[in-house]
């Protein structure tokens, strides 16, 4: 198999050929670096690759595998790791100035639960400074004219542009899915606390999830077993029943709106139900309660550091923490009572069907670097903590893709794998960055 086939595998097809004897995990590893040699030049994915420790440890593998022990369900795989997560022997940079740069000697919990798998850590994709709004370097493999979202920006970026198989991401407000809409890619986080998130930078703790970023449904479902911990196969359905709320077709631009639409017709087709739903009157609060939310619990963090350093911050983060700083405490209790209504508000209504179908981006990925993008319509699920998946859909008028999210109930990650894998048959998206 040539070099260039190797890289496009998804993480299912790897870890079957690779059991079967017919991929090495050096051969893969070898194209993975190939590719990162002859692409991240102008894409700039990747904050740091150790190209040599991960060619030394598929070797290993290679000697285990033709030994028949298989160390688990992601023998010999590559993955990239967003750069707030610690690795062990590899700089934590969070995107940000050096006086927040570390060096671990331990795993974060995610990272070691992919290692004991079998996973191979190429490097520490780029990530927006401390995961926020201020823009990374990163192009997007579709067109590098346009930005490839944010906060994981270079996990979805080598994923797209057929790097690794897998990339590690975390999403506070947006940061997985509209990065994995914007550059094609299936982006999946779970209901909040599913995978640990100590060892990794906090944004906000109420928020924060570990999210991973695949080639197709299946490939989410075996990374977040293993992130995990947790059998999340997808639970089969054969006619799923889909709700659809207009007033989230109504955040969107027409153009990405009359796509949802057009979608929902084509699952009308195949057999799904779609049901218009009105959302609860603690929806309209959302965004505001859960900016404060943020706003407060990032402030908290950084503000050992800021008196120091708050002109090495970018200026998106700055306003973040200063804004923070002068909430008063009534404001926060409040913001996150807020937030709770909310999500006891919404779980029936999510319960009550396999999934809600809604735009991932109000559009696709913008011109330009100087923005992320927009995450308001990722945002009230991260506020409520609930499972939440973006398919790739289609293509736009500009010819970058279009993306549908899909969301369920807490703990219902299982159950929305499950309609989403159906969502993907239906969708049949097969389209591949152009880069």
């Amino acid at each position: 198999m040539r070099s260039a086939e190797l890289a496009a595998l998804g993480l299912r097809e790897v870890t079957e050929a690779i059991r079967a004897g017919t991929v090495s995990p050096v051969e893969l590893v070898d194209a993975c670096l190939a590719r990162i040699r002859a692409l991240d030049g102008e894409l700039r994915a990747w904050a740091h690759v150790d190209g040599s420790e991960a060619l030394a440890t598929a070797r290993e593998r290679l000697a285990e595998a033709r030994a028949g022990t298989l160390r688990g369900p992601l023998h010999g795989v590559p993955v990239g790791v967003k750069d707030i997560f610690d690795v062990a022997g590899m700089p934590t940079t969070g995107g940000a100035k050096p006086f927040a740069h570390t060096r671990p000697g331990v795993d974060a919990p995610a990272v070691a639960r992919l290692r004991a798998a079998g996973a191979i850590v190429v490097g520490k994709t780029v990530t927006t400074e401390f995961a926020y709004r201020d823009p990374a370097p990163t192009r997007n493999p579709w067109n590098q004219g346009h930005t490839p979202g944010g906060s994981s920006a270079g996990s979805a970026a080598a994923l797209a542009a057929r790097m690794v198989p897998l990339a590690l991401g975390s999403q506070t407000v947006g940061s997985v899915l509209r990065p994995a809409a914007y550059c094609g890619v299936v982006g999946f986080k779970g209901t909040h606390g599913l995978v640990p998130v100590a060892g990794v930078i906090p944004l906000a703790w109420s928020l924060d999830h570990v999210g991973v970023l695949t080639r197709s449904v299946a490939d989410a479902a075996l990374a977040m077993s293993v992130l995990s911990g947790t059998d999340l196969d997808p639970v089969p359905v054969s006619a799923p029943r889909l709700a659809l709320a207009p007033e989230l077709l109504g955040r969107a631009s027409g153009e990405v709106a009359g796509h949802v639409e057009a979608t929902a017709d084509a699952f009308l087709r195949a057999g799904a139900t779609v049901s218009k739903v009105e959302l609860p009157a603690s929806f309209r609060g959302i965004h505001a309660a859960g900016l404060t939310v943020l706003e407060v619990e990032a402030a908290a963090y950084h503000a050992p550091w800021f008196g120091k350093h708050g002109g090495d911050y970018g200026p998106e983060m700055r306003s973040l923490v200063e804004a923070g700083l002068r909430h008063a405490a009534t404001a926060y209790v409040d913001a996150n009572r807020a937030r709770l209504a909310f999500r006891d508000d919404v779980m029936p209504l999510l319960a009550a069907h396999d999934a809600l179908l809604c735009p991932t981006a109000p559009a696709p990925a913008p011109s330009g670097l100087g923005s992320t993008g927009d995450g308001s319509l990722c945002a009230p699920w991260s506020n409520a903590g609930v499972p939440a998946i973006s398919l790739p859909s289609g293509i736009a008028a500009s010819g970058l893709p279009h993306a549908i999210q899909l969301v369920q109930a807490a703990r219902g990650s299982a159950r929305l794998l499950g309609v989403a894998a159906w969502c993907e048959r239906v969708l049949a998206f097969s389209q591949a960055a152009i880069v």
